[in-house]
């Protein structure tokens, strides 16, 4: 069984067992918490689509941990201009255990 869920604005393709990062979520480590924005479930040819949610739907995950991901070097330059521009980021993740889907 399989989901297609929406977190942080993005949507992720989980099923029970996988480990994923997604946006960060203000959770403590090791709590258990609901992802209740499920767009389809499937099970083999059997397949819900919501429009937008499936109704009743929900993934039950653990948070494994908070972090962040590596750098991302950005750098602009115009040629032949004298302007170079250096910039970095790094982005905050929550890595969640998918535990079950209901749907």
């Amino acid at each position: 069984m399989y989901a297609v869920i929406k977190t942080g604005g993005k949507q992720y393709r989980v099923a029970a067992g996988e480990k994923i990062k997604v946006e960060q979520i203000p959770a403590e480590v090791g709590t258990q918490i609901t992802l209740d924005q499920v767009l389809m479930v499937g099970e083999g040819e059997a397949v819900k689509i919501g429009a937008p949610l499936v109704a009743g739907a929900s993934v039950s995950a653990t948070v494994l941990s908070q972090g962040r991901h590596d750098k991302v070097r950005i750098f602009k330059m115009r040629r032949r201009k004298h302007y170079q521009k250096r910039q970095g980021h790094r982005q905050n993740y929550t890595e969640l255990q998918i535990n079950t889907i209901a749907g």
